[in-house]
């Protein structure tokens, strides 16, 4: 049992509830994301002892963020917004170095490559053009909202498989977001069922897709994935503060974060 994967998947669970900040990107980071992949691919095959040793500390960790931790990192959304989301900028720039080693780019990649890594970056970064807004959490179910929720759940977790792609920020555009999040403080488990259904569904279809790429283009897969998690840089983004103390603080954080991303190549990437 790979018990480490506890503290990878409460980093990743802690991102998940973030909306412009994917979980995929998180495994990025911690260099778990082509493991992760085969792991969840491979779950019905006759290896599915090896890759539940792997997964269930991964959940453990991430089902422990989710409860725990979504108060916290909601608060400091809520009171220090551009401050966390330069921490979140520094940690994602600061692991574009490891993916273009592990990709060994300067020797594999070509024009096809640098296309892909555009083409990545531009679908990703489009989704900052989105204007979302925070509708109230629904109380009142019905049949067509459970589909609705559970069609939520298969869609935000195709996205936070994926490096770049928030699954909570599609959760705002499809405007289910209040609603999980309200259903998850107060533990309805009707509707927390009724989302791990979907999140279930979505992750095992998408984990076979992104496993067929990864085995037969590898290196096109990853520049996809660098292009994807450049242009989550561009979700993510803020803008500049007006205030030069604020600016301050938000390089440090951002700093915090590059640090943080060499930390953590330095320990998973060795």
């Amino acid at each position: 049992m790979e018990w480490r994967n506890i503290y990878r998947g409460m980093l990743m669970g802690a991102s998940d509830v973030v909306p412009g900040v994917s979980g995929g990107t998180i495994a990025v980071v911690l260099g778990i994301y082509d493991r992760l992949i085969e792991a969840v691919n491979g779950f019905f095959s006759k290896d599915f002892k090896k890759h539940l040793l792997f997964l269930v500390p991964l959940g453990i960790g991430i089902l422990t963020a989710v409860f725990l931790l979504a108060n916290i990192i909601e608060w400091f959304f809520e009171y220090y917004p551009k401050q966390t989301q330069f921490a979140f900028l520094g940690l994602i720039v600061g692991v574009l170095p490891f993916l273009f080693h592990q990709a060994n780019a300067k020797n594999t990649f070509r024009v096809q490559h640098i296309i892909l890594i555009v083409a990545g970056g531009i679908i990703v970064g489009s989704m900052a053009l989105f204007q979302v807004g925070e509708p109230e959490p629904v109380t009142s179910f019905s049949t067509s909202t459970y589909i609705w929720i559970f069609v939520s759940g298969f869609v935000a977790s195709a996205a936070m498989i994926l490096p770049g792609i928030s699954g909570s920020f599609l959760l705002y555009v499809i405007g289910s977001y209040t609603t999980i999040i309200s259903a998850i403080k107060d533990l309805n488990l009707l509707i927390i069922g009724i989302v791990g259904l979907g999140i279930a569904l979505g992750i095992m279809i998408m984990s076979k897709l992104i496993f067929y790429f990864l085995e037969h283009f590898p290196y096109g897969t990853y520049a996809f994935v660098i292009g994807m998690v450049i242009g989550s840089v561009f979700v993510i983004f803020p803008g500049w503060p007006a205030d030069v103390w604020e600016t301050v603080v938000c390089i440090g954080t951002f700093a915090g974060g590059l640090l943080f991303a060499f930390l953590l190549g330095r320990v998973e990437y060795k």
